[in-house]
């Protein structure tokens, strides 16, 4: 039997690069319709094992959709993973055609799981979720702004305030079309929010950020998220456990929302006052809310459970 074949694919706005493991083979095609169907081709000539892509902002969407649609077992890999995992090997310089050979070399000896990649309803959430975090990001540089201006200028910051206050509630009326379309989203939300501490913020962006919710198992999902603590022990040097990665929009919205459950929700209020008054650390203890939190939810959205039902679950 033949050695199973590793691809990686790197993606610029007018090119595809491609890297073939453990043969070294590569080519350049370009970042288009012509481009990916030639590519298609080509893949299916050797039925890879996995192929990886980098994840690059928006440009590797089109590429993305036709190897799913075609069935390829495929990863969109976190950029930076791919970047520690290229100086793990010694690997410092960075062109496209080294990136493709990278991507393939990472796909042979990591093995990443393929998981199923978000649908276009999904993406459109998603999208809509990041805008509204752009425009919240440009109110907020705005108003800093305004505390110095002198008078000549605020008058156009007051004005452009008020246009991304009216554009932040025509995207949020977005949203709203969007998750009630969806019977399944619209019966999600309902279960998500009918926890106290959820409001429709933080459900929308789990709606749309962590599709994998209810499909992983409460280690896992926290990894994902990156509210797992890791170890950084080394040898009799016990270090501080912290938790750091995984995807920032998700743990912030979890962030607004245990802050809000260890006040008004009477199963977190009472883990995180037994926690502090352990002696842990109120950030520490608010993180751990966040994983208390996120377990809960990943329980609900698995079992379809109510958060009045929850007795029966084993969630700690």
């Amino acid at each position: 039997m033949s050695a199973p074949v590793f691809v990686g694919i790197d993606v610029a706005k007018s090119e595809l690069v491609a890297a073939m493991r453990p043969s070294g083979e590569s080519w350049v095609l370009a970042n288009d319709e012509t481009g990916i169907q030639d590519l298609l081709q080509r893949l299916k000539s050797v039925e890879p094992a996995l192929v990886v892509v980098e994840a690059t902002g928006g440009y590797e969407r089109g590429l993305v959709g036709a190897l799913a649609a075609a069935g390829v077992p495929l990863v969109v890999a976190n950029p930076r993973q791919v970047r520690d995992y290229a100086r793990s090997t010694g690997q410092l310089a960075k062109t496209d055609r080294i990136d493709a050979q990278i991507l393939a070399l990472f796909a042979e000896r990591v093995r990443p799981e393929p998981r199923p990649l978000p649908d276009e309803a999904t993406r459109t959430l998603a999208a809509l979720l990041t805008r509204r975090r752009q425009i919240l990001e440009m109110m907020t540089a705005e108003r800093n702004r305004l505390t110095h201006a002198i008078p000549s200028v605020r008058r156009d910051l007051i004005q452009h305030i008020r246009w991304l206050e009216r554009r932040l509630r025509d995207v949020d009326q977005d949203l709203d079309r969007t998750v009630q379309s969806s019977p399944v989203w619209r019966a999600k939300e309902n279960l998500l929010r009918s926890v106290p501490g959820i409001g429709p913020v933080v459900s929308r962006t789990l709606l749309g950020d962590l599709p994998e919710l209810g499909a992983l198992n409460r280690k896992q999902i926290a990894a994902l998220v990156g509210v797992a603590p890791l170890a950084r022990d080394s040898g009799t040097l016990k270090g501080k456990r912290l938790v750091w990665g995984g995807r920032a929009p998700v743990r912030a919205a979890l962030y607004m929302a245990a802050l809000v459950a260890s006040r008004r929700n009477r199963s977190i209020r009472a883990f995180y006052t037994r926690l502090v008054e352990a002696g842990k650390p109120k950030k520490v203890a608010l993180t751990a809310c966040m994983r208390k939190l996120l377990t809960i939810l990943n329980a609900m959205v698995k079992t379809n459970a109510t958060w009045r039902s929850l007795d029966h679950l084993k969630i700690a």
